[in-house]
């Protein structure tokens, strides 16, 4: 479905985090997908992904686009001047049609473009200062500050990371506050989209997981807020398990290991409306 990105001073997702804290994780696992995907040979770059209809090199041709989107956009976010690149944007055709547009690229060329526009992400988050991370860019949730849409781009490289590594049996490395700050941003996403194609739903979820220990809530109302969990606060569902297994239910990877109401099913199926799954 096409995306309905909501632009203007009122961002869908609201993050209480430290702005700058997202700066480290998000650019150690970019390098460190670079580091792994350097060792790749011909197999591993033919590879199938978790993707489907995807090797390991279609999907670094996707991440090569977004990282070269969220460069443009921190950057012209932090000028004062947001961009609305996805108000047509396609979140299941639109990746496939830019794919199937590189069908002639070499993994080699795959990867060195993947290196320039990670480097360029890289200068413009590492360039921020205190009003760089809170001013607005666009994110396909439409503008939020450039902290919220750097959260989305660790989220969607991290799980892109897992879709290459897991087809051939290699472990993916886990830092805690890249799987913190994954998890607080997959439980605010789903409930954002479900906002912003239907204003009735309210409520709050709250997660509680292990390994690492994390917990939050995540308020919906108008826009999706995203805060420490208050013990003795009310929650309409509550999300509990192992963090690096919510994340990838949240991200759609695997099935959610607990039962969900089915009048709360749009607070964790937002992302799966969006993709057409359901």
């Amino acid at each position: 479905m096409q995306l309905r990105p909501r632009y203007g001073t009122d961002p869908l997702v609201v993050l209480d985090r430290p702005p700058s804290a997202i700066l480290e994780p998000n650019v150690r696992q970019r390098r460190r997908l670079l580091a792994s995907l350097a060792e790749f040979g011909p197999d591993e770059w033919a590879h199938p992904s978790r993707c489907d209809g995807w090797s390991n090199r279609d999907v670094v041709v996707h991440l090569e686009s977004a990282f070269g989107f969220w460069a443009i956009s921190a950057a012209q976010g932090a000028r004062g001047e947001p961009t609305r690149f996805l108000e047509s944007f396609d979140p299941v055709a639109s990746p496939a049609a830019m794919v199937d547009s590189a069908a002639g690229l070499s993994p080699a060329e795959a990867l060195d473009r993947l290196a320039a526009s990670s480097g360029a992400l890289d200068k413009v988050l590492t360039s921020l200062d205190d009003a760089g991370w809170v001013a607005l860019a666009e994110s396909p949730l439409g503008h939020v500050s450039i902290s919220a849409m750097a959260h989305h781009a660790l989220w969607d490289s991290w799980v892109h990371e897992r879709d290459i590594l897991f087809p051939m049996a290699i472990d993916a490395v886990e830092e805690p506050d890249e799987v913190t700050a994954c998890l607080e941003y997959a439980a605010a996403l789903s409930p954002a989209f479900a906002v912003n194609s239907d204003a009735s739903g309210r409520g709050t979820l709250v997660v509680d997981a292990v390994r690492p220990d994390v917990g939050f809530a995540v308020e919906i109302g108008a826009s999706v807020r995203v805060r420490d969990n208050i013990a003795g606060d009310p929650a309409d569902l509550v999300l509990r398990g192992d963090a690096v297994d919510l994340v990838e239910a949240l991200s759609r990877r695997q099935p959610l290991h607990q039962d969900v109401p089915d009048d709360l099913r749009w607070m964790v199926d937002g992302l799966a409306t969006v993709f057409d799954q359901v």
